[in-house]
């Protein structure tokens, strides 16, 4: 007699865990692709750091081996910004979509040593659960000539 009320309790709260499942899985779906969006948005940022850094990099050392192409020569710029460009374009995570890149490239001093040059690198990241409006994220890198 025993068994029989047990196992009526039982069906009678079979039903009761598929609810409490289905009032938890949209709270557990936001939280987990909130985790991957923001990830990614994280790692988006680092990879523009390091985009401006390496255009920074190679337009602080010397060129030929013994002189810089002038400040303001349009093709030192033109040459900075492609870097950045392919680096970000190998490593940013964008889901198929174009990625319009913003590279600003100063010579605020000139190229003598001991003078700033600074890359600034921006992007509008689309979130994915979100794509209404675009997040920008900004890198600054500012590296003195050799």
């Amino acid at each position: 007699m025993l068994e029989g009320c047990t196992m009526r309790k039982l069906r009678e709260h079979k039903g009761a865990a598929v609810v409490e499942f289905a009032i938890v899985l949209p709270i557990l779906l936001v939280l987990v692709f909130g985790i991957i969006e923001f990830g990614i948005l994280i790692y988006n940022k680092q990879v523009l750091t390091n985009a401006s850094r390496e255009g920074a990099r190679a337009g602080i050392v010397y060129i030929d081996g013994t002189s810089r192409v002038p400040a303001g020569n349009a093709s030192n710029s033109d040459t900075i910004k492609g870097i950045v460009n392919d680096y970000a374009n190998d490593y940013l995570i964008t889901f198929g979509s174009s990625i319009p890149l913003n590279t600003d490239v100063e010579f605020p001093e000139g190229q003598d040593s001991g003078d700033p040059l600074i890359v600034t690198v921006s992007y509008g990241y689309s979130f994915i659960l979100f794509p209404v409006t675009d997040y920008p994220i900004k890198a600054r890198t500012v590296m003195k000539y050799e």
